[in-house]
Formats: C-alpha cells, structure tokens, sequence
C-alpha cells in the first residue's frame, strides 16, 4: 500500500483521450447544467440563485495557473453568475446573456489567438451542440440531453454542479503533463 503523501496520481484517463486533449489551450463551458446543476432558483422578487461546486472552482483556477484560458458561455446572466466568475478570475473571457453561443466563442477564440482545434468544449443542451461539434475535445456531464451525451468525446462520471468540470480540467491537466506536479505541490503544502 502506499502512504498518502506518495504522489503518484491515483486517478488515469483513456489514453486516446489525453492525445487527444494535448492540443487544447482553451476550455469552453456552458454554466446551467454544467457548472451548476442545471436548477434555477428564483426569488419572489426575480434574483436568482445558483449552487456551485468548488472542486470545479479549484480545478479552474488550476487550468488557469497552467496556461488553459477557460471561456463561460451562457445564455443567461445574473449577479450570481457573475459574483462567482468574478471570485475565480473568468470575467475577462465571459460571454452572459446570448442565446447563439457560437458568434461569442468565435470571437474568444480570435482574441486568443486560437482555433478550434486548440479547444475543449463542455456542455449540456443543444445550445451548446455548436461548440461540442467543433472542439477538438467535447465533454458533458452524465444528465446532458441524449443528442448531446451522443456527440460528444467524454461523458463525465461526476455530475453537473458536482465535479464535472473538475474532472475535464484534471483530464486537461493531465494531458498537460501537469497534473502530477500539481499533485506534488499540494501534498507538500506549496
């Protein structure tokens, strides 16, 4: 058995996969039924609320740390949504508020410099089919709408709004070749 502090990678991904996630440099995510679970809280007086993972906030803020620019793209907008991007530092690339995801994404993508060939994509409903369709790595969470489930390169194990993204970014990390230092920095505490 080994100790705990051992820091070889427990986890392991498809080997066609990470080939096929070493190009990426940018993650493209939907939010409703991706980075929550999908439910829209509403208050008698329109706020919304919104429930988010922070495995999926640490793995995003670790895709950052390592050079994978993450682009939200979500047909709604509100002060919830936008505190949350705000405390994980993905103002800048956001686009709130579209129906059409796509003209968004494309227009992320020139100001980064980067093609579709250098993008992971995960989401959950035919919105987001556009840019499932073009991503050199498609993803969604296990509950995405059977025409997506059906398109895509990886179905997550872990739910929407429940580590979801976090896998992605540890598949992207790993194919990186990342994650194990990543690892190694925090079981020493760095």
């Amino acid at each position: 058995m080994r100790p705990m502090s051992d820091p070889t990678p427990r986890q392991g991904f498809d080997p066609a996969l990470l080939l096929r996630a070493q190009p990426v440099r940018a993650l493209l995510l939907d939010v409703d039924g991706v980075l929550t679970p999908g439910d829209l809280v509403v208050g008698a007086d329109g706020e919304q609320v919104k429930r988010f993972c922070t495995l999926d906030g640490h793995g995003l803020k670790m895709l950052q740390a390592s050079g994978i620019v993450a682009v939200v793209l979500s047909g709604r907008d509100s002060a919830a949504l936008r505190a949350r991007l705000d405390e994980l530092g993905l103002t800048r690339h956001a686009v709130l508020g579209r129906a059409r995801k796509l003209p968004g994404a494309q227009d992320a993508l020139d100001a980064l410099g980067l093609d579709w060939g250098q993008v992971a994509a995960i989401g959950d409903d035919w919105p987001d089919l556009p840019l499932l369709a073009r991503a050199q790595l498609a993803a969604c969470p296990p509950g995405a709408h059977p025409e997506v489930r059906a398109r895509v390169h990886l179905r997550t194990r872990a739910a929407a709004g429940a580590g979801a993204v976090r896998e992605l970014c540890d598949l992207l990390l790993s194919a990186q070749g990342r994650y194990p230092e990543l690892l190694a920095q925090a079981l020493a505490g760095d």
